[in-house]
């Protein structure tokens, strides 16, 4: 059994829990081996299920919150908009 990305991404729950059955196993197993997207993604996958396993708090700054904001509002202002012809419609381009 061949795998493409598409077909791994599905099982990777189950990969991690060890409930793909042996055929299956060896197959995503040999798609992860060529496969740094996938392989990526089956360790991001693993490094969330244990974080979200560990019961620590972590405590943010003072004012955390407050700067996040802000420089989201502020690279939202930045973001490219479209530009309006002389009839005031959005010609879709992108030019700046």
């Amino acid at each position: 059994m061949r795998l493409d990305c598409k077909h791994v991404w599905p099982y990777l729950s189950d990969y991690i829990d060890g409930s793909v059955t042996a055929e299956e196993r060896a197959a995503i197993e040999q798609h992860l081996e060529h496969c740094e997207i996938c392989s990526a993604i089956l360790d991001s996958v693993h490094n969330i299920l244990i974080l979200s396993a560990d019961d620590r708090v972590f405590h943010l700054p003072i004012g955390f919150g407050d700067r996040l904001h802000a420089r989201i509002e502020e690279e939202l202002k930045k973001a490219i908009v479209p530009e309006k012809n002389s009839n005031g419609v959005d010609d879709g381009s992108l030019d700046e």
